[in-house]
């Protein structure tokens, strides 16, 4: 049997600690965490201090002087006085320092916004023109031309960017990702990459740059659910010495459409739709089927919408991609393509749809929370940042356009490079400056990063751009704190709703001479400069004949799934055509699956009630290309590097528990990372069989079973009081069903038993991630059992319908 360690400290309710919500009804906090993480011990002392101080003001004792004659003189507020200004702050990682950030000092009653205007003042004396994001100016005299006499490109951001803010310079005469939660942290490039890109981030091994990263969902208003079907956004800006650069991009490698004049189509067809304006973060309906079924470039994305990517198990447990092919210059002005990869060093896991679907009314912030709580207590989340870098002459060699946005590029073709690792490490002090306003935009490159000619990502550079003017109120958006970069910011933009900056002098032109020609361009030396792609073609509105393989990279997706990926591919396009009214959409769905596997649309077919229908034409004579299965297309080919480090644990407790066996337990799994939590039918305490008590952190009805990533059920008397608790045996049929960890121990594998669990696979193999053992055994059973956490679920469980 495992025994508890002897600290001479307390980890009992360290678990709510770790957590936002529920906690013990009346008990000490404990007095360790089970880690010596300084920031997981300042959240311990955050929560300690928070508490004392609440207390130290039992009721309002100026109360009485609100009412009769002594309203009249209104004495000063009652105040109590923390014991450490981390009492009153807004996150426990607030001492987290960064050149964004500032020093990790807290300041104490102190408003730096109402300080001198000298904080704002802007002098542009011996400075280098710059964009709004800090980047250098190479040239303020030209526009970006297709040629010297060729049209204007919209892809310049500069020409955008001034024009703009000077058509929002006068006060009038004064909608995507709409609900997301957001970090801050750093990324820290491995190595030089001079050879491929200027871009300074990646100058030197180990160099730090700041970051502010955003997860979002992409159809949902802001009050709609976390765990909902659908793409997620993973936006990162980096706060570089050159200037702000945004990664803008998705979970997922690959979009709907080719070009963003589909872009409006798509978005008014998955939103509610507008008779009735339902339903609400969701795109089993109608308008959204119809769309795509009529256009089968979107049958790629598709397949990964259907997938579990689309229900990860947070935000920190998913990939992120820049989804378009980018450039990367180097100081001689060489380029290659690249395409970026965000890896999660926690694994890439995901939910199941039952459980996805209950979590939305048992915690809608699900992901929020889990974020923060992961952050606040020290267990910062991290991914890996990896390019594929190939020339332009391996680009015209694929099967496949690199320009078409539906299309990605297989990591057998071209290997991951890895090339620096983001760490998020501090949590936002106010929700609304700074996750609401921050403004991300595809337009923000800096020297070294440069654009392909994806006719998506064309259209997105303006779009968001576009977008920021009208949410956050004008042209000055760059100004609120968040968005501004820490590169100097020097120019002649001026004016324009919530202007900040107060120039000095009377010059905001360029050229001139009575500022001294001053801010000046920084040439092509320093300043940002396009790359000089040459092109000599008809202006024409189409798409290359490449872009018309709809169906190739469906294919290799589906089939480089495994089994039960391609079974839970197959029961979301069920359950979302199921919610369709339309036959004929359905139909067309059908006959577009055809064109991708037959198993997939018998199956889909078979759950409808309809027959197969022939395949839909192609949109080509070209053959389809024949691609081999790719491993990294499955989350299970990345299981992580962090153990169970975050994970939440169940402990079933009533009556006549083990209460020396919970602690034990609860200890172990403090040690390795785990956040346990003791669950019981109501707060208070609960008896244990030696004649002590334990402190329920939260119960049942709070915290049923979706929340949890595994459960164990201690030995003992209370088993046969949970076996009569219609709530504890649903809490442990789900987790069987949700194909999570179960540990059970001596007695607690009769609450199994009353549950209606299988002991055995559906096969009649033992369940590895089912583990059973006496008190006597305990030690073996729990390092099998966290194993089986750390790993992905016990997929060999599952069954269709469930068993249970």
């Amino acid at each position: 049997m495992v025994t508890r360690k002897k600290t001479g400290s307390s980890e009992d309710g360290a678990g709510s600690i770790l957590s936002t919500v529920s906690g013990p009804s009346n008990a000490q906090p404990p007095t360790s965490l089970g880690s010596s993480d300084p920031i997981a011990e300042q959240l311990l002392a955050k929560t300690v201090a928070g508490q004392q101080l609440a207390a130290a003001m039992p009721f309002n004792p100026n109360k009485p002087a609100e009412y009769g004659d002594a309203a009249r003189t209104p004495p000063p507020g009652a105040t109590a006085e923390p014991s450490t200004p981390l009492a009153t702050g807004s996150t426990a990682t607030e001492t987290i320092a960064s050149a964004k950030l500032g020093s990790g000092v807290p300041p104490a009653g102190v408003n730096p916004a109402v300080g001198p205007l000298d904080r704002v003042r802007v002098d542009s004396g011996g400075q280098v023109l710059t964009t709004n994001q800090g980047v250098p100016i190479a040239d303020n005299q030209h526009s970006l031309k297709i040629g010297l006499r060729g049209p204007t490109a919209l892809e310049d951001f500069i020409l955008r960017e001034k024009i703009t803010h000077f058509d929002h310079e006068r006060i009038p005469e004064r909608v995507v990702h709409a609900r997301g939660s957001a970090a801050h942290g750093y990324f820290e490039s491995y190595q030089d990459l001079s050879a491929v890109t200027r871009a300074s981030l990646f100058a030197q091994p180990g160099k730090r740059t700041p970051v502010f990263t955003r997860f979002s969902t992409v159809a949902g208003e802001r009050g709609s659910s976390d765990t909902v079907r659908d793409v997620r956004g993973f936006a990162v800006k980096f706060y570089t010495d050159e200037g702000n650069w945004d990664l803008v991009g998705n979970n997922m490698p690959v979009f709907f459409i080719q070009d963003a004049m589909k872009f409006p189509d798509l978005v008014h067809s998955v939103k509610p739709e507008p008779h009735h304006a339902m339903p609400q973060a969701s795109s089993a309906h109608d308008t959204f089927w119809d769309f795509v079924s009529l256009m089968p470039e979107s049958t790629h994305m598709l397949l990964w919408q259907m997938s579990d990517r689309a229900i990860p198990r947070s935000y920190r447990t998913m990939q992120g991609f820049g989804v378009h092919t980018f450039r990367l210059v180097n100081a001689a002005g060489a380029s290659v393509f690249c395409k970026f990869h965000w890896t999660p060093l926690q694994g890439t896991h995901s939910l199941v749809w039952d459980e996805a679907a209950k979590l939305v009314g048992a915690d809608p912030d699900y992901h929020r929370r889990d974020l923060w709580e992961a952050i606040d207590s020290g267990n910062f989340p991290e991914w890996e940042l990896a390019l594929q870098i190939f020339t332009e002459e391996q680009a015209e060699s694929f099967a496949f356009d690199v320009l078409d946005p539906t299309k990605l590029v297989p990591e057998e073709l071209v290997p991951l490079t890895p090339v620096g690792k983001m760490v998020l490490n501090r949590n936002p002090d106010n929700f609304f400056a700074e996750t609401e306003q921050v403004a991300f935009c595809t337009a923000h490159i800096v020297p070294g990063i440069d654009f392909s000619n994806d006719p998506l990502l064309q259209g997105r550079i303006h779009s968001y751009l576009d977008t920021q003017i009208s949410r956050l109120g004008g042209a000055n958006f760059h100004e609120i704190p968040v968005n501004a970069p820490l590169a100097p910011v020097h120019n002649n933009q001026r004016d324009g709703m919530h202007r900040q900056a107060i120039h000095r002098g009377r010059v905001n032109y360029e050229p001139n001479s009575l500022a001294g020609g001053c801010p000046f361009q920084a040439g092509m030396k320093t300043g940002f400069t396009s790359f000089p792609q040459t092109i000599s073609e008809d202006k024409v509105r189409g798409n290359p004949e490449l872009f018309a393989d709809h169906y190739s990279q469906a294919r290799l997706f589906f089939n480089s799934q495994s089994p039960v990926e391609q079974a839970h591919i197959a029961a979301a396009f069920r359950f979302e055509l199921t919610r369709v009214q339309t036959p004929a959409v359905r139909e067309r769905v059908l006959a577009t699956l055809a064109n991708v596997n037959p198993v997939l649309a018998g199956s889909v077919a078979g759950g409808l009630g309809m027959e197969v229908p022939p395949p839909l034409p192609l949109a080509t004579d070209r053959p389809m290309h024949e691609y081999e299965p790719s491993p990294a297309l499955s989350l299970l080919s990345r299981p992580g590097e962090t153990g169970i480090r975050t994970r939440k644990v169940a402990l079933l407790v009533a009556n006549g528990v083990d209460g020396a066996m919970v602690r034990a337990i609860y200890s172990s799994l403090l040690e390795d990372g785990a956040v346990p939590r003791v669950v019981a039918s109501q707060l208070g305490k609960v008896k244990t069989s030696d004649g002590a008590s334990l402190d329920v952190e939260i119960t049942l009805e709070a915290g049923p079973s979706v929340l949890y990533d595994a459960v164990v059920v201690p030995d003992g008397d209370a088993v046969a009081i949970l076996s009569r608790d219609a709530h504890a045996l649903d809490f442990v049929r789900e987790q069987y069903r949700h194909c999570k960890p179960i540990l059970v121990v001596g007695a607690g594998a009769a609450l199994l038993k009353h549950a209606g669990v299988p002991p055995a696979l559906p096969d009649g193999s033992a369940d590895p991630a089912l583990i059973g053992t006496e008190s006597g055994a305990l030690t073996p059973a729990l390092t099998a059992f966290k194993k089986a956490l750390a790993g992905h679920r016990s997929f060999a469980r599952e069954t269709d319908p469930p068993r249970v």
